[in-house]
């Protein structure tokens, strides 16, 4: 019983919304992926970071804050593709690498240039983009997140390794900024095609996924309180989730998956 107590606490502070503080000297956390782990829409830029716009609210940081691990390795970055992390992204890994989080995928498929075509196109034009989309994620994508996710243990083979999902983007109702029911019904079911491969490749990786879009739920564009960005200036934050989506949703996601176990 005294050796669970540390773990019913540490579960108690996730379901009152707090991140839970872990004992130091936990080994490594590297932090790998694209504009989501790195931050984009967050604010609070590292200086130094350039055209990677690490943010100090993102995710990796927030749980670097609760762990603490006994060194932290951020080069996650704005615009990386699955190739981007395995070519760029994997030199901290090592043997004493405890932790890895990853979120990536997206721009594999295309994502800005989705987004593009769906701002400043019409309904039909969405649809093809994103059914494009949505043919890469079946066809190609999975292959490159096996690569990925091979790479990763081979480099930090005793790491917990978790590959963090992306949201859905838009509520249901519609709102100012919230485009129209077609695009939005079309880019959801993107997110949930690309959520449904990225899980199935991770589990048969052996490495954890966690899928954050029920704690997204109510908080997309058109929800309340917001936690993704809309068409916003600069428009690179736009479409990304912003600092209470990296505090209330994926940082807390991503502690309790690690406290549950791999």
């Amino acid at each position: 019983m005294r050796a669970l107590l540390p773990c019913l606490l540490a579960l108690t502070a996730l379901l009152s919304g707090q991140l839970p503080a872990f004992a130091s000297g936990g080994g490594e956390y590297v932090a790998l992926g694209d504009s989501y782990a790195s931050g984009v829409g967050a604010g609070a830029y590292e200086r130094g970071s350039g055209a990677c716009r690490r943010s100090r609210n993102a995710y990796p940081h927030l749980i670097a804050k609760s762990l603490p691990p006994s060194a932290f390795h951020f080069p996650a970055c704005s615009g990386a593709s699955t190739v981007d992390v395995v070519e760029r992204q994997l030199g901290t890994l090592g043997a004493s690498t405890a932790l890895v989080t990853l979120t990536v995928g997206g721009n594999d498929l295309g994502f800005t240039d989705v987004m593009t075509t769906c701002v400043l196109s019409g309904d039909s034009a969405c649809k093809r983009r994103a059914d494009r989309a949505a043919a890469f994620v079946r066809d190609e994508l999975p292959a490159r997140l096996d690569r990925t996710y091979a790479a990763i243990r081979a480099k930090a083979p005793n790491a917990r390794v978790l590959v963090l999902g992306y949201p859905r983007l838009f509520e249901a109702k519609s709102c100012s900024g919230g485009l129209s029911a077609a695009k939005r019904a079309a880019l959801n079911a993107g997110a949930d095609l690309l959520a449904d491969t990225t899980a199935a490749r991770a589990k048969a990786a052996g490495v954890r996924y966690v899928d954050v879009r029920d704690r997204f739920a109510g908080h997309g564009i058109c929800g309340s309180p917001r936690w993704v960005n809309p068409l916003v200036s600069p428009t690179t934050d736009s479409f990304h989730a912003n600092a209470l989506g990296h505090a209330h949703g994926y940082a807390p996601a991503a502690l309790e998956s690690r406290l549950a176990g791999a």
